[in-house]
């Protein structure tokens, strides 16, 4: 592995060196017929090819020195062999990408310029091969250029991506907040009343034994230091922060019968027609599923609003024996292909922690529409 590596990392001197080899031996066929410019063109070839060697370093700077060694012999009649131009066409490519876009045009303005030159019209083939010269240097700048951008905007892409992520976590975070300090309450509110049940059944059951009345005050026990425990997780969550300067209103959660009322602020606010429509078997359910459904009514609500001002919106509540389905839908245009909304992100969350599952897109007719699945528990109903 070492030896690979080491080959890796002088391949610039080991091709100038195969390069050089392979350009020499082409001139000197060339110049056979020639001794006049033999000298001078095996050297110009090599000063052509020997740049290569610097790639990794200064590859602009290697460029340049390719570029003037081959118009020097072009000037002189002695054409650049082929290995000489792989050499010349590398170098233009990798200073295009290591470089800003403007060096290989200017690398490659000296080859038009000779090609309008008189000496070029004056050698046989020469105004052809300054044209070629052009296209070939022109096109490895602008490949290398064209790769330069497509990575630049590669990474930008990512960045922005991994900026989106972290925005989406952050709100995801805060979400998962929100419905702690929520389920707080619920879950509060069933311990306590545990322990109350427990304590009000040891002394009201007359002869009890003593061994059930000590596990009755255990259950008690253990309901109160539950709750300890989950206020003292939780209940940091709750707290107003320091630099609040009014105190949050204190108020019951809400539930799946307070929905009336917030399609009536719907209604008030002007934002279209809302109607809420309920099938199936009625029945009380889970604090913490009417809650849920609520949050995720009223988030696709105001979703509704931001994005369909003015739509008609159909909030319907479908009762079943093992799940409750809520589906909320406008009329309005459909939300637009893009990355998911936050408050979109906060309804999977909050449908995800009541065990259920949350789908949300365009409707088969038009619009958009919110479908959560959130399981019901057999003792609900």
């Amino acid at each position: 592995m070492r030896w690979t590596g080491n080959v890796a990392a002088g391949w610039p001197a080991i091709g100038a060196a195969v390069l050089g080899t392979a350009a020499v031996a082409e001139s000197a066929v060339r110049t056979a017929s020639r001794p006049d410019i033999a000298s001078f063109a095996a050297l110009a070839t090599l000063a052509m090819v020997a740049p290569l060697a610097l790639i990794r370093v200064w590859p602009g700077t290697a460029a340049a020195l390719s570029a003037s060694a081959c118009l020097l012999g072009l000037f002189l009649g002695a054409f650049p062999p082929a290995a000489g131009l792989v050499a010349l066409t590398l170098l233009y490519i990798t200073t295009a990408i290591r470089r800003k876009p403007w060096t290989g045009l200017v690398l490659v303005l000296p080859f038009a310029a000779y090609a309008v030159t008189p000496v070029a019209a004056d050698q046989p083939g020469g105004r052809t091969l300054a044209v070629v010269l052009f296209a070939v240097t022109g096109l490895a700048a602008a490949g290398g250029a064209a790769y330069r951008a497509r990575g630049e905007a590669q990474r930008q892409a990512a960045a922005d991506q991994a900026v989106q992520d972290s925005l989406l976590e952050h709100i995801a975070r805060g979400e998962r907040a929100r419905i702690a300090r929520e389920l707080h309450d619920v879950v509060a509110h069933h311990i306590s009343m545990i322990a109350v049940q427990a304590e009000a059944a040891r002394l009201t059951t007359p002869g009890m034994p003593p061994e059930g009345a000590k596990r009755l005050v255990a259950i008690g026990d253990t309901a109160r230091t539950a709750l300890t425990e989950m206020r003292r997780l939780l209940g940091v969550l709750r707290e107003d922060t320091a630099s609040a300067p009014i105190s949050p209103v204190r108020r019951p959660q809400p539930t799946l019968q307070d929905l009336t009322e917030l399609l009536d602020e719907v209604r008030d606010l002007g934002s279209g027609s809302a109607r809420l429509i309920v099938s199936g078997s009625v029945a009380p359910l889970d604090q913490g599923i009417e809650l849920t459904a609520y949050r995720i009514v009223q988030e696709a609500l105001t979703n509704a609003r931001r994005h369909a001002a003015g739509a008609a919106v159909d909030v319907e509540l479908h009762y079943r024996p093992d799940a409750l389905l809520v589906r909320v839908r406008d009329s309005g245009p459909g939300r637009s292909a893009g990355a998911p909304g936050h408050g979109l992100a906060g309804m999977r969350e909050r449908a995800a922690m009541a065990g259920g599952r949350l789908i949300a897109g365009p409707g088969p007719t038009g619009g958009f529409v919110v479908e959560a699945v959130l399981p019901v528990a057999k003792g609900d109903q």
